[in-house]
């Protein structure tokens, strides 16, 4: 069943084809859900407030990437939880001290883009059909269901590429000289 909080089909529809009054009734109507739903994701009001802006402005510029007008909700939803998290990310790289007051050397920078460039090395390394599945699922956040969908694949088959891909990047960071993973591979293995 459908929201009626939020604007209708016929409007979305309006604006996917690119009627400038429908796409400004679109941005105002949507603009109370998205920011009660960024109040509840992001850590204070100014965070919530930027995420809401900055949604707003992703569905003004793409709405015509919108695949279905029924989905503007999940759609608005997933923008802005992306951009909370995000906020939250940049806030935790930039303002959190270091444990114990210690000042974070060049060496601990370093090795931290090491890890993460051995990750991005797993991750290409990993056979195509696996490497769609973990960049949707685990990078993009899409949900298993509209992965499946998406790759034509049975929830089953895509949950079992997920698998494989997950463990043969956790394999291959953990097998790699020097990483700060560390730990037994066959150990961790699932």
């Amino acid at each position: 069943m459908a929201d009626p909080t939020w604007p209708g089909e016929r409007l979305v529809t309006a604006a996917q084809r690119g009627d400038v009054d429908a796409i400004g009734a679109l941005v105002s109507g949507s603009y109370p859900n998205v920011r009660r739903f960024a109040r509840s994701l992001c850590a204070t009001p100014e965070d919530a407030e930027d995420a809401a802006q900055e949604a707003l402005i992703i569905l003004y510029r793409k709405i015509g990437m919108l695949r279905a007008s029924g989905a503007l909700a999940s759609w608005m939803f997933r923008i802005v939880r992306n951009e909370c998290l995000r906020r939250a990310r940049t806030v935790l790289r930039n303002d959190a001290p270091p444990p114990d007051g210690a000042v974070r050397s060049a060496e601990d920078e370093a090795l931290e883009r090491l890890d993460a460039g051995r990750v991005a090395a797993a991750v290409a390394a990993l056979p195509a059909d696996q490497r769609r599945v973990l960049v949707m699922r685990d990078i993009q956040g899409h949900s298993g269901r509209m992965v499946a969908e998406a790759l034509g694949l049975s929830t089953p088959a895509m949950k079992s590429r997920l698998h494989r891909a997950r463990r043969a990047v956790r394999l291959a960071v953990q097998a790699a000289p020097g990483s700060a993973f560390g730990g037994d591979a066959d150990a961790n293995a699932c």
